[in-house]
């Protein structure tokens, strides 16, 4: 029953990757391969689930179709009183480390990911620091309807090295902060979770 489940949720986490391509791919090559993917990930989940292939999709259909909140996640990194921040692609300004929640890690994972491939630097989770709905905070429109996650992460190894998915890493302090990415963080959230790092505490909204 375990290895079932565990095979299981591989596939799932396979079935996501596929559908997050077939999202954002714009290469016709890699957008077929993708497809390809998703119906191999079905014909399996069926197999295991002991159900048809039709009803299986008809399933991830209505999942598909019904909206659910997007998840993003984010980490706060504090060395000598400064903050890790990441410069994004898409705008060329500055957030703290983090982006949507992928499935088949834990949020806690997720972070810790997203801060390896966009630092270097390898860190473990502190705490929680705050659960919050985009909506209630002063951020640009947006689209989907988020929640955002914020952790406490400490350096544990690792060096300041950037991914290719950013143009850059540096630590600022609250008082010297660079242009931000305002559809990703603002300063009030910047100051507030500062402030609940070093005082203690969990927001939600």
């Amino acid at each position: 029953m375990e290895k079932t489940k565990s095979i299981l949720e591989y596939i799932k986490h396979i079935r996501a990757m596929a559908k997050t391509g077939l999202s954002y791919s714009e290469n016709p090559y890699d957008l077929e391969r993708y497809e390809e993917m998703k119906e191999m990930s079905d014909h399996l989940l069926a197999e295991l689930g002991n159900m048809s292939l039709e009803d299986l999709q008809y399933q991830f259909g209505k999942l598909d179709d019904y909206p659910t909140p997007k998840v993003d996640v984010r980490g706060l990194v504090i060395k000598d009183n400064k903050i890790l921040m990441i410069r994004e692609r898409v705008d060329q300004k500055w957030a703290i480390p983090g982006g949507w929640a992928d499935i088949g890690h834990t949020p806690a994972e997720n972070i810790v990911k997203e801060i390896r491939e966009e630092s270097g630097y390898e860190v473990n989770v502190s705490r929680l620091l705050s659960v919050w709905d985009k909506k209630m905070h002063d951020h640009p429109a947006e689209i989907h309807y988020v929640y955002k996650i914020s952790f406490l992460c400490e350096i544990v190894g690792g060096d300041l090295n950037p991914g290719h998915e950013t143009l850059g890493a540096d630590f600022f302090a609250l008082d010297e902060l660079p242009e931000l990415s305002l559809p990703r963080n603002n300063e009030d959230q910047l100051r507030r979770l500062y402030r609940l790092a070093k005082e203690g505490g969990l927001e939600w909204d």
